[in-house]
Protein backbone atom coordinates (compact mmCIF):
# COMPACT_ATOMS: atom_id res chain seq x y z
CA UNK A 1 0.00 0.00 0.00
CA UNK A 2 1.05 3.20 -0.49
CA UNK A 3 0.89 5.79 1.89
CA UNK A 4 -0.23 9.19 0.64
CA UNK A 5 -0.01 12.75 2.64
CA UNK A 6 -2.18 15.42 1.21
CA UNK A 7 -1.66 19.29 1.08
CA UNK A 8 -3.85 21.68 0.26
CA UNK A 9 -4.68 25.52 2.23
CA UNK A 10 -8.46 24.39 0.89
CA UNK A 11 -10.24 21.55 3.06
CA UNK A 12 -12.86 21.00 0.60
CA UNK A 13 -10.43 20.98 -2.07
CA UNK A 14 -8.13 18.43 0.16
CA UNK A 15 -11.19 16.21 0.99
CA UNK A 16 -11.74 15.91 -2.89
CA UNK A 17 -7.84 14.99 -3.59
CA UNK A 18 -8.27 12.57 -0.66
CA UNK A 19 -11.50 10.55 -2.07
CA UNK A 20 -10.00 10.56 -5.34
CA UNK A 21 -6.45 9.10 -4.05
CA UNK A 22 -8.00 6.21 -1.94
CA UNK A 23 -10.41 5.52 -5.00
CA UNK A 24 -7.57 4.47 -6.78
CA UNK A 25 -6.37 1.01 -5.91
CA UNK A 26 -3.33 0.59 -3.83
CA UNK A 27 -2.89 3.79 -2.53
CA UNK A 28 -4.06 5.52 1.34
CA UNK A 29 -4.20 8.28 2.39
CA UNK A 30 -2.20 8.51 5.92
CA UNK A 31 -3.45 12.80 6.66
CA UNK A 32 -3.97 15.97 5.17
CA UNK A 33 -2.03 19.14 6.01
CA UNK A 34 -3.68 22.64 5.34
CA UNK A 35 0.24 24.69 5.64
CA UNK A 36 3.44 23.86 4.81
CA UNK A 37 5.05 23.84 8.18
CA UNK A 38 2.30 21.00 9.07
CA UNK A 39 2.99 19.35 6.23
CA UNK A 40 6.83 19.49 7.25
CA UNK A 41 5.55 17.89 10.31
CA UNK A 42 3.03 14.86 9.18
CA UNK A 43 6.44 14.15 6.81
CA UNK A 44 8.98 13.85 9.76
CA UNK A 45 5.99 11.83 11.44
CA UNK A 46 4.26 9.58 9.29
CA UNK A 47 7.15 9.10 6.86
CA UNK A 48 4.48 8.59 3.94
CA UNK A 49 5.49 7.58 0.20
CA UNK A 50 4.02 10.07 -1.87
CA UNK A 51 2.94 14.05 -0.65
CA UNK A 52 0.80 15.63 -3.25
CA UNK A 53 1.34 19.07 -2.87
CA UNK A 54 -0.11 22.50 -3.37
CA UNK A 55 2.28 25.39 -4.25
CA UNK A 56 0.00 28.27 -2.70
CA UNK A 57 0.13 27.92 0.92
CA UNK A 58 -0.65 30.43 3.59
CA UNK A 59 2.67 30.45 5.60
CA UNK A 60 5.30 29.61 2.90
CA UNK A 61 5.30 27.92 -0.96
CA UNK A 62 4.84 24.67 -2.00
CA UNK A 63 8.27 24.89 -3.66
CA UNK A 64 9.76 25.78 -0.04
CA UNK A 65 7.99 22.81 1.57
CA UNK A 66 9.68 20.59 -1.56
CA UNK A 67 13.13 22.22 -0.74
CA UNK A 68 13.02 21.63 3.13
CA UNK A 69 11.94 17.99 2.35
CA UNK A 70 14.93 17.45 -0.15
CA UNK A 71 17.16 19.29 2.65
CA UNK A 72 16.41 16.42 5.13
CA UNK A 73 17.92 13.26 4.74
CA UNK A 74 15.39 11.82 7.14
CA UNK A 75 12.34 12.23 5.14
CA UNK A 76 13.27 10.52 1.87
CA UNK A 77 9.77 11.08 0.18
CA UNK A 78 8.33 11.40 -3.16
CA UNK A 79 5.94 14.84 -4.45
CA UNK A 80 3.27 15.14 -6.69
CA UNK A 81 2.73 18.83 -7.59
CA UNK A 82 -0.98 19.43 -8.07
CA UNK A 83 -1.42 23.34 -8.56
CA UNK A 84 -3.17 25.89 -10.40
CA UNK A 85 0.37 27.75 -10.82
CA UNK A 86 1.21 27.91 -14.42
CA UNK A 87 4.24 29.80 -14.47
CA UNK A 88 7.45 28.35 -15.89
CA UNK A 89 9.59 29.43 -13.46
CA UNK A 90 6.99 27.44 -10.60
CA UNK A 91 7.25 24.62 -12.94
CA UNK A 92 11.01 24.14 -13.14
CA UNK A 93 11.16 24.99 -9.74
CA UNK A 94 9.48 21.60 -9.06
CA UNK A 95 11.21 19.91 -11.47
CA UNK A 96 14.93 20.82 -10.46
CA UNK A 97 13.10 19.21 -6.83
CA UNK A 98 12.67 15.93 -7.86
CA UNK A 99 8.71 16.70 -8.07
CA UNK A 100 7.39 12.84 -9.61
CA UNK A 101 4.90 15.06 -11.91
CA UNK A 102 3.01 18.44 -12.19
CA UNK A 103 -0.78 19.05 -12.39
CA UNK A 104 -2.12 22.22 -13.29
CA UNK A 105 -5.71 22.21 -11.33
CA UNK A 106 -8.69 22.24 -12.20
CA UNK A 107 -8.14 18.92 -13.77
CA UNK A 108 -9.56 16.03 -14.91
CA UNK A 109 -9.99 12.99 -11.60
CA UNK A 110 -8.87 10.75 -14.49
CA UNK A 111 -5.26 12.90 -14.98
CA UNK A 112 -4.91 12.30 -11.57
CA UNK A 113 -5.68 8.62 -10.88
CA UNK A 114 -3.65 8.54 -14.43
CA UNK A 115 -0.57 9.65 -12.84
CA UNK A 116 -0.93 7.85 -9.67
CA UNK A 117 -1.18 4.32 -11.39
CA UNK A 118 2.03 5.54 -13.10
CA UNK A 119 3.65 6.24 -10.12
CA UNK A 120 2.81 2.99 -8.39
CA UNK A 121 3.89 0.77 -11.57
CA UNK A 122 7.16 2.49 -10.99
CA UNK A 123 7.47 2.19 -7.44
CA UNK A 124 6.48 -1.76 -7.97
CA UNK A 125 9.28 -1.96 -10.74
CA UNK A 126 11.85 -0.52 -8.91
CA UNK A 127 11.03 -2.58 -5.84
CA UNK A 128 11.41 -5.99 -8.22
CA UNK A 129 14.05 -4.50 -9.95
CA UNK A 130 17.51 -5.46 -8.18
CA UNK A 131 20.12 -5.04 -10.99
CA UNK A 132 18.47 -2.90 -13.40
CA UNK A 133 19.35 -2.56 -16.92
CA UNK A 134 19.17 0.46 -18.93
CA UNK A 135 16.19 -0.52 -20.45
CA UNK A 136 15.09 -0.48 -17.26
CA UNK A 137 16.59 2.95 -16.01
CA UNK A 138 15.04 4.14 -19.17
CA UNK A 139 11.46 3.15 -18.42
CA UNK A 140 11.38 4.10 -14.57
CA UNK A 141 12.94 7.71 -15.61
CA UNK A 142 10.30 7.99 -18.19
CA UNK A 143 12.83 7.63 -21.53
CA UNK A 144 11.00 4.62 -22.03
CA UNK A 145 7.38 3.77 -22.58
CA UNK A 146 6.03 0.33 -20.76
CA UNK A 147 2.99 0.42 -22.59
CA UNK A 148 2.22 2.04 -25.95
CA UNK A 149 -0.62 4.66 -26.00
CA UNK A 150 -4.27 3.16 -25.61
CA UNK A 151 -6.40 2.78 -28.98
CA UNK A 152 -9.39 4.90 -28.45
CA UNK A 153 -12.22 2.93 -26.58
CA UNK A 154 -9.61 1.83 -24.04
CA UNK A 155 -8.83 3.43 -20.53
CA UNK A 156 -5.17 2.53 -18.91
CA UNK A 157 -7.53 1.78 -15.68
CA UNK A 158 -9.19 -1.18 -17.23
CA UNK A 159 -5.45 -2.17 -19.20
CA UNK A 160 -3.86 -2.19 -15.44
CA UNK A 161 -6.55 -4.50 -14.34
CA UNK A 162 -6.25 -7.05 -17.26
CA UNK A 163 -2.48 -6.43 -17.27
CA UNK A 164 -2.35 -7.73 -13.29
CA UNK A 165 -4.60 -10.68 -14.30
CA UNK A 166 -2.66 -11.71 -16.83
CA UNK A 167 0.67 -11.51 -14.97
CA UNK A 168 -0.36 -13.80 -11.98
CA UNK A 169 -1.77 -16.02 -14.49
CA UNK A 170 1.23 -18.78 -14.83
CA UNK A 171 -1.34 -20.34 -17.35
CA UNK A 172 -2.39 -17.74 -19.64
CA UNK A 173 -6.13 -16.42 -20.18
CA UNK A 174 -8.88 -17.07 -22.91
CA UNK A 175 -10.63 -14.20 -23.15
CA UNK A 176 -13.66 -15.84 -21.36
CA UNK A 177 -11.04 -16.33 -18.03
CA UNK A 178 -9.82 -12.66 -17.88
CA UNK A 179 -13.46 -12.19 -18.05
CA UNK A 180 -14.20 -13.46 -15.25
CA UNK A 181 -11.22 -12.29 -13.18
CA UNK A 182 -11.63 -8.58 -13.94
CA UNK A 183 -15.19 -8.27 -14.44
CA UNK A 184 -14.98 -6.64 -17.89
CA UNK A 185 -17.56 -8.32 -20.64
CA UNK A 186 -15.39 -11.17 -22.61
CA UNK A 187 -15.62 -8.75 -25.84
CA UNK A 188 -13.55 -5.91 -23.62
CA UNK A 189 -11.28 -8.14 -22.40
CA UNK A 190 -10.39 -9.96 -26.05
CA UNK A 191 -10.18 -6.68 -26.93
CA UNK A 192 -7.03 -5.66 -23.98
CA UNK A 193 -5.86 -8.97 -24.17
CA UNK A 194 -5.11 -8.52 -28.60
CA UNK A 195 -4.09 -4.84 -27.83
CA UNK A 196 -1.09 -6.12 -24.96
CA UNK A 197 -0.75 -9.28 -27.97
CA UNK A 198 -0.14 -6.50 -30.60
CA UNK A 199 1.87 -4.28 -28.17
CA UNK A 200 4.23 -7.33 -27.86
CA UNK A 201 3.64 -7.30 -24.26
CA UNK A 202 1.79 -10.72 -24.39
CA UNK A 203 2.00 -13.70 -26.68
CA UNK A 204 -0.66 -15.94 -28.22
CA UNK A 205 -0.59 -19.69 -27.62
CA UNK A 206 -3.04 -22.15 -29.25
CA UNK A 207 -4.36 -24.77 -26.98
CA UNK A 208 -5.76 -27.44 -29.40
CA UNK A 209 -8.97 -29.45 -27.59
CA UNK A 210 -10.98 -32.31 -28.68
CA UNK A 211 -13.14 -30.71 -31.51
CA UNK A 212 -13.37 -27.20 -32.69
CA UNK A 213 -11.37 -24.14 -33.16
CA UNK A 214 -8.47 -23.80 -31.08
CA UNK A 215 -8.65 -21.36 -27.60
CA UNK A 216 -6.38 -18.52 -28.11
CA UNK A 217 -4.26 -18.10 -24.71
CA UNK A 218 -2.99 -14.98 -23.68
CA UNK A 219 0.41 -15.08 -21.82
CA UNK A 220 2.37 -12.34 -20.30
CA UNK A 221 6.18 -11.89 -21.24
CA UNK A 222 6.48 -7.85 -20.70
CA UNK A 223 7.92 -6.29 -18.04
Amino acid sequence: MIRVLVVDDDFMVARVHRGLVERTPGFAVVAEAHTGADALTLVERLKPDLVLLDIYLPDMSGIEVLRQLRASESTPVDVLVITAARDADTVRDALRGGAVHYIVKPFDSAALSDRLSEYAEKHRELREITSPSQADIDRVFGGGRSRPSMPKGLSEQTADLVRDALRDAEEGLSASECAAHTGVSRVSARRYLEFFAESGLSEVRLRYGNAGRPERRYHWIGR
